[in-house]
């Protein structure tokens, strides 16, 4: 390589053999990505601030580097939310303890074994073992049936309003179409048997979805599996105040997986928890007046739909392959850069603009060639 000294603007005025070259030498390689600041403004004599325009590092993103603009995600409309009779809310039921049907029904034998002795139709060895005395026998008349079916009655009523109160389950008693009261004590009560019961899990119970279609930010199709979380809370309004909760509340998730874009698998950290978060809300604003209490919606696989699918690996590959050449590309410029500034720098070589140029080539390809990329 030829070192033959030519007069440039920026080696006039300095000695020969590069010791003095000028340090403020322009840069020979430049990016979208250098910003520029006067050295003379870095030595001003002046106390007041100074205000310097700079312009933006990044003017605008290259084309084919796999760089995707950031999208502001849109924010979710709420719709009006369902209402629910103001006076249907949760309250206890008037039960009795267990004990209290056991001692009705025991009542209610006793007096139809009091009656059959006193019809004279008790069994001599029934009568003997309950040690009773021999009946006169009066026949079964009208005021035997009568105690008949009073003694019957109370026995039936006792014994047919026991029942077991289980934890994490409820009872909703109702009469006539109106709401009596929700029963939630366990152990053996007692509960009216002429009142219609509706068994209610309240229990903290999570909810696996079928895959359910969704959208990513651009539109694209996916297919979403959903686990929910949830638990019934207001007993009134879960049973009567909607016909089904638990439709009821898949169909409020497949409504809000419809409105909350979802991020793929691979997208942004935090996508799919900003969704998950964004679904939690909406579904249980939506599923607060039905008596239901939301804890999470989460996704649990976010995948893209058949149709779309091989389309979307083609352009993931694509933007891989851009992005990975964009960063050996950089690389190998700085690279470059360094190489050529020291040489100038340190006064080891002299070059004119063509044999810069040239240089800075052979390096290129050597830098590319070295990485095993083609240039």
């Amino acid at each position: 390589m030829s070192t033959t000294s030519h007069t440039t603007p920026e080696s006039e005025g300095q000695p020969e053999g590069g010791a003095g070259v000028d340090a403020r030498t322009a840069r020979l390689i430049q990016n979208e990505a250098t910003t520029e600041i006067p050295v003379h403004l870095l030595f001003r004599d002046d106390p007041g601030p100074v205000q310097v325009p700079l312009r933006p590092a990044v003017v605008a993103r290259r084309k084919g580097t796999g760089e995707q603009p950031r999208t502001r995600p849109t924010p979710v409309r709420r719709r009006p939310l369902p209402e629910v009779d103001a006076g249907l809310v949760e309250r206890p039921a008037r039960v009795l303890p267990g004990a209290a049907g056991v001692l009705a029904g025991v009542c209610g034998v006793a007096g139809c074994v009091a009656t059959s002795w006193w019809a004279g139709a008790l069994p001599r060895l029934a009568a003997h073992a309950l040690h009773l005395p021999a009946s006169s026998g009066a026949g079964l008349g009208p005021a035997q049936w009568a105690a008949y079916a009073g003694a019957g009655a109370v026995a039936a009523f006792g014994f047919g309003g026991l029942a077991r109160g289980r934890s994490g389950r409820a009872w909703v008693l109702g009469l006539f179409g109106g709401y009596r009261g929700t029963v939630r004590r366990t152990g053996l009560v007692w509960v009216n048997p002429l009142l219609p019961r509706r068994r209610v899990d309240v229990r903290l119970r999570h909810w696996r979805s079928e895959s359910m279609p969704a959208a990513d930010p651009d539109g694209m199709g996916l297919r979403v599996v959903l686990l929910v979380v949830w638990r019934v809370r207001d007993t009134a309004r879960a049973v009567l105040g909607v016909e089904d909760h638990e439709a009821y509340l898949r169909e409020c998730v497949e409504a809000a997986l419809a409105r909350v874009p979802v991020e793929p698998a691979g997208g942004t950290r935090g996508g799919v928890t900003a969704a998950g978060d964004a679904l939690t809300r909406l579904v249980a604003e939506e599923a607060a007046p039905v008596g239901m209490e939301v804890f999470s919606v989460q996704p649990l696989r976010v995948e893209y739909a058949p149709e779309v699918a091989a389309a979307v690996h083609r352009r993931r590959i694509a933007a891989l392959d851009a992005r990975q050449r964009a960063s050996m590309l950089t690389s190998v410029v700085d690279s470059v850069e360094d190489t050529v500034t020291r040489l100038t720098m340190r006064g080891l070589v002299e070059l004119d603009d063509y044999e810069r140029k040239v240089l800075v080539r052979d390096l290129t390809v050597a830098f590319c060639s070295g990485r095993g990329e083609p240039v």
